[in-house]
């Protein structure tokens, strides 16, 4: 059965799943594992195939863990594995490499219980920020946000930002069927081609704190942008509504931001 606005609000206590795709992060779980809430049903970690001990050490700082091999390769593919074991009603999307503050995951959380389906971590709304993106990466995505508010009527503040939460039955309209850095931009539209509520939450990422990214600039903007022309021809049913006086009304599909308070530094 789906479950749309007014009845998430009546789960008071939902099961939380937390996804986080690895590749050689040994040297950062000690930074992200720790931190999550306790409040976290499950924990997911999806690797690609690490040849440092990651599944390993994660295992031995949070022995509750799943660990999955990927079967493919990609962000996008790892995240879709990772979605297809989660058994909780919200999923979150979360970093291994210090990025994203597992802390700020009862702000995503609270969103939802608001009445929204996606909730969608954004830099760029005020309370959120960033010490790791460059100047070009800001001006790309600056660039594309824009297009894909002029193209799809939204009003995003970041496209190209990895944490995200939203209802477990969303999956059935997100349909992830990319491999790389652009899944978080496809789930982005599809959200709103379906017509699910969304909410951006100011969220801070913080500089990658060993290794080096995959993200290759040019390359994944151009993935990016190939996107969003694919999914601007795409035809995308919208997520039925329900005929219900509690509905969310229509103003509520455009993004609301949430406010972050007392934001505690992963680093600390």
């Amino acid at each position: 059965m789906i479950m749309r606005n007014n009845q998430h609000q009546q789960i008071q206590n939902p099961r939380i799943s937390v996804v986080i795709p690895t590749l050689n992060e040994v040297h950062n779980l000690h930074y992200v594992l720790p931190h999550i809430p306790a409040s976290v049903y499950e924990t997911i970690l999806v690797d690609g195939r690490s040849t440092d001990g990651t599944p390993t050490v994660a295992k031995e700082i949070l022995p509750t863990i799943r660990v999955i091999q990927q079967t493919g390769k990609g962000k996008g593919d790892a995240l879709r594995d990772g979605f297809a074991a989660c058994t909780g009603d919200i999923i979150v999307m979360l970093d291994a490499d210090g990025s994203a503050n597992p802390k700020e995951i009862p702000l995503f959380v609270e969103a939802l219980l608001a009445g929204n389906e996606f909730a969608k971590g954004s830099r760029f709304t005020k309370g959120g920020g960033s010490n790791d993106i460059t100047p070009l990466r800001r001006t790309g995505n600056f660039f594309l946000c824009t297009l894909v508010n002029v193209l799809f009527r939204s009003h995003f503040s970041d496209l190209c930002y990895g944490y995200n939460a939203f209802w477990n039955h969303c999956l059935e309209y997100l349909d992830i069927d990319c491999d790389g850095f652009e899944v978080e931009t496809l789930m982005s539209l599809r959200a709103r081609q379906a017509n699910l509520t969304i909410a951006e939450v100011p969220s801070f990422e913080y500089r990658r704190i060993h290794g080096q990214s995959n993200l290759r600039t040019f390359r994944d903007g151009w993935r990016v942008l190939r996107t969003i022309m694919t999914e601007r021809l795409r035809k995308t049913p919208p997520a039925p509504v329900p005929a219900t006086p509690e509905a969310v009304p229509e103003r509520a599909l455009e993004p609301a931001s949430y406010s972050v308070t007392g934001q505690a530094s992963l680093h600390d």
